[in-house]
């Protein structure tokens, strides 16, 4: 019932772990209950590992927002994967849209939904993380989206690329709202325009 405080105690254990033993292997990292444990919330080691080394090394993501960001991967495989990961190929990083690509002039987005995609239906490739540091320069200058948010909205949307950019764009356009004097970018031109008759 209390998986998330299993979670939470993992996490602090093992960032602990790392401190000491940053250089071993994510193959040898995890004790066996603990990779069982991950198993069952529809996560990998590797997967796992990369937020424990991220909250180590630079303090973000949160403990709270990793709790979140696994809480929705969770919900999703219990209840629409009924626990079965599957055998879909993992996204690898030749697989995922440039960092320049954009959706209706905002960069980074179509690499930004497709990695959400992934972390989602648990199909993200070893060597990458959702919410690494770009993708939190982008939620965060983007309408401030929290990743857990955008995680839901993937799921949602249902494979509706245009209602998550719409939803993007709204929310880029209630942070202009609230806060006129602040330049945001990649505003697109036509909801530039819109804020500027208001």
């Amino acid at each position: 019932m209390e998986w998330n405080n299993k979670f939470m105690t993992l996490l602090y254990n093992t960032v602990e772990r790392y401190h000491e033993r940053p250089n071993t292997p994510v193959e040898s990292f995890f004790l066996p209950e603990e990779a069982q444990f991950l198993v069952e919330i529809g996560y990998t080691p590797a997967e796992m590992h990369a937020y424990v080394q991220e909250y180590a090394t630079c303090g973000d993501p949160s403990p709270s927002t990793i709790l979140l960001i696994a809480a929705t991967r969770r919900s999703f495989f219990v209840t629409s994967q009924r626990g079965i990961s599957g055998n879909a190929k993992p996204l690898t990083e030749e697989d995922l849209p440039d960092e320049n690509d954009d959706y209706q002039g905002i960069p980074y987005l179509p690499r930004m939904i497709r990695k959400a995609e992934a972390k989602l239906h648990g199909t993200l490739g070893d060597g990458l993380m959702y919410f690494c540091a770009k993708d939190r320069e982008f939620l965060r200058n983007h309408g401030n989206i929290h990743p857990a948010d955008f995680l839901h909205l993937t799921w949602a949307a249902h494979g509706d690329k245009q209602k998550m950019i719409t939803t993007v764009i709204n929310a880029m356009r209630q942070m202009q709202a609230e806060s006129p004097q602040k330049k945001i970018r990649h505003m697109p031109d036509a909801v530039q325009s819109e804020l500027q008759l208001d």
